[in-house]
């Protein structure tokens, strides 16, 4: 019951939320709140039309007749309770009970003393004159039908069907066109609060750090802000639309219903309980099948994601089989998923449709019985005020039946706003997730001049690794490492050694579980993150380029930067070398990831995008380890020219002469400890891992 009680209040928390995005346009749901009533009161009319139709066709009525026998009828009824009120004022002012003489008494007096009886006839004379005011209103009523409306109705019984027939037509019209509108409207407000809610999510995506965002996979966040949020917008179109109109129009139906027999219409409430029941059970099983079909498809995307990105190797090893294969196998899971609740779903409508017959018959039944036998009670209890007709029946059968027709269109909707639910609950998960990275709360400036970066007793595990059950081991361990300003510093280590790891700490795309990062003996936690990022330069490995020109590409690294500014950059990294030869030379689009350039071309313009920003300390993370030796060389020499004045830290797995020919020292990692640290002259002779790499390369040259 505790886990129940969570889900809805979970439930009822994401739609609180989401309401919040819907709020600036309250405005325009009040309007389309007003088409929905006129909705729901046309419905009811449009139903009630069954009442004349009856008398027309099946009883041969005009309505003329019909409504000057009952004007007749309620006037003798005034007529009748008037005379009863006369004789019980003489009876309350005489105090003299005659139960022969006065009938309208009920039997429970005869045995009355005579101290009592002036309260019971005062009962009973209240009772005769709210008789009364109710007949006169129903008189006033009918005169006015007979004054104003029925002038315009024709005696022709064929005339009267066909105008009948006409009006119920133009009635439709008017609620279509109110239905339209109000769709239109709401609709309109849902796609501007899924886009205010998409913009939020993705806006808190960016503010994560490094870590969360490659924990979270991009496969899952894509799914998040497609997949989820369609079934988020599904389900706001659905609130604004289907379930305010709905119930309306069930409401509209049950008031009818009330002015007709309001005892009867209350019977038909009795399987209202079960109805919950059911809909709460049927709601539990829905939200956890469509947490577990969006799962499901965050997989497909994984899947796709992985596929389309390693095509050149599935095509190179003929993997594609591999492939369909998993992505089959992806694919029936999400249909086995889908599937479950395509049952339950489908399981909704028919058990509300069953429930919602057995609630009409209920009240039909005495009310056919009623009718038949011309009473107004059973078994003592009384069900109508007066005895009722066919076309009575017939309207109510209508009404009842109308509240049937929202309740299914409501059966449907309810899957649709579980899965609502289990998406909101998944985007606001991204959008309440806290950034692993923490803003100071009381920055400090940044240094106006560089003198140190220390490294003290680093250690660091990621996010992941550390739940893993089979490999926890920290990727830094007790790691100590002070570098003065101006030093271009080589840090060198086999794979999964730790080198970038410790470099990434500076930027801080993570922060250390143990230990600080200081610049000029302040913690780099101290800064403001956009002020620390300010004054770093960053070239990686996998060079990431946006789908636009070379000029803003290499503009990304400082916006404000002049066409010269760019232009001077682009020579300094041997960018002009290759955009001089290709059309349209900087203006150039370079295509989705820089696709239309080659690996060398594109880190040359990443360099040239972190030499734009003029940072105090440059990272390299293997800038050069998948390009052409030519285009290293370039690059190399492009360093050469800019790291005077600047900290170079330079991430690598080959060492060649160009980089000695500048770098300082080298730092040489292995098992996320520092193990030695020099120049290129020393360690070559001390130190036994430094001596391993280098054979390694002399090795992989030869080869």
């Amino acid at each position: 019951m505790r886990i129940n009680s969570k889900n809805s209040a979970n439930d009822v928390n994401s739609f609180a939320r989401i309401l919040h995005y819907v709020w600036p346009y309250r405005k325009r749901l009040v309007v389309s709140f007003f088409f929905a009533i006129l909705v729901a009161l046309l419905w009811g009319a449009n139903l009630s039309v069954a009442f004349p139709v009856i008398k027309v066709l099946l009883q041969g009525e005009s309505l003329n007749e019909y409504v000057q026998k009952e004007i007749n009828k309620n006037e003798e009824i005034i007529q009748e309770k008037q005379e009863a009120l006369k004789n019980l004022s003489v009876q309350i002012h005489s105090q003299n009970i005659d139960q022969q003489e006065f009938k309208p008494l009920p039997l429970e007096t005869i045995h009355t003393d005579l101290a009592e009886a002036p309260v019971n006839l005062l009962s009973e004379h209240s009772r005769q004159q709210k008789k009364i005011s109710n007949a006169s209103r129903e008189l006033f009523a009918l005169k006015w039908v007979q004054s104003t409306i029925l002038p315009w109705v024709p005696n022709d019984h064929f005339d009267t069907f066909a105008l009948i027939l006409g009006i119920l037509l133009f009635a439709t019209l008017i609620k279509g066109i109110c239905i339209f509108t109000q769709d239109v409207i709401v609709g309109g407000v849902v796609e501007l609060a899924t886009m205010a809610i998409r913009k939020e999510c993705f806006r808190k995506v960016l503010d994560l750090d490094y870590q969360s965002i490659t924990d979270q996979g991009t496969a899952e966040l894509m799914s998040r802000f497609t997949f989820d949020m369609q079934q988020l917008s599904q389900g706001l179109t659905l609130m604004g639309g289907k379930i305010i109109r709905e119930p309306l129009k069930a409401l509209a139906c049950i008031i009818f219903a009330f002015m007709i027999n309001w005892r009867l219409t209350l019977l038909s409430f009795i399987f209202a309980p079960l109805i919950a029941i059911v809909f709460y059970k049927i709601g539990k099983m829905l939200k956890h099948a469509s947490q577990k079909m969006m799962e499901s498809m965050s997989r497909i995307y994984k899947t796709l994601e992985e596929s389309f990105d390693s095509s050149k190797v599935i095509i190179a090893f003929n993997g594609a089989r591999k492939h369909r294969n998993r992505f089959h196998h992806e694919n029936k899971e999400f249909f086995k998923k889908a599937m479950s609740i395509v049952r339950i779903d489908s399981l909704t409508s028919p058990t509300t449709e069953m429930l919602g017959m057995m609630a009409i018959f209920i009240a039909l039944i005495p009310g056919a019985y009623l009718v038949l036998r011309g009473k107004t009670e059973i078994w003592g209890i009384q069900l109508a005020s007066a005895p009722m007709d066919v076309a009575t029946l017939g309207v109510m059968y209508a009404l009842l039946a109308g509240i049937t027709d929202p309740a299914r269109k409501m059966s449907s909707v309810y899957s649709k706003l579980k899965r609502t639910a289990a998406a909101a609950e998944r985007i606001f998960a991204i959008i309440d997730r806290e950034s692993l990275v923490k803003e100071s709360e009381g920055p400090q400036p940044f240094p106006l001049k560089l003198e140190s970066i220390n490294f003290t007793n680093i250690d660091f595990t990621y996010s992941l690794r550390k739940d893993s059950t089979r490999n926890n081991d920290p990727i830094l361990d007790s790691v100590n490492l002070e570098v003065a300003a101006g030093e271009v510093v080589i840090v060198v280590g086999e794979n999964g050694s730790g080198k970038s790891t410790l470099v990434n700490l500076l930027p801080r795309f993570y922060d250390p579980d143990k230990g600080s990062v200081l610049i000029n003996e302040t913690d780099i936690r101290d800064f403001r993150l956009k002020d620390l990022r300010n004054h770093i330069g960053v070239v990686s490995q996998e060079t990431m380029l946006f789908d636009d020109t070379i000029l803003e590409n290499i503009r990304y690294g400082r916006p404000s930067a002049s066409r010269p500014e760019i232009e001077a950059v682009a020579k300094q990294a041997h960018v002009s070398q290759f955009a001089e030869q290709i059309p349209d030379g900087l203006l150039y689009n370079v295509g989705e990831k820089g696709q239309e350039l080659s690996g060398g071309q594109r880190q040359r313009i990443s360099l040239a995008r972190a030499i734009l920003r003029d940072p105090e300390i440059l990272i390299l993370d293997e800038a050069t380890s998948a390009i052409d030796s030519q285009s290293e060389i370039l690059i190399h020499k492009a360093l050469k020219e800019f790291a005077p004045g600047r900290t170079v830290f330079i991430i690598t797995h080959s060492i060649g002469q160009s980089l000695l020919e500048f770098a300082t020292r080298i730092v040489v990692m292995d098992s996320g400890k520092v193990v030695a640290t020099g120049p290129h002259s020393t360690l070559i002779n001390t130190c036994p891992h430094y001596q391993n790499l280098l054979s390694a390369q002399v090795r992989q040259r030869s080869a």
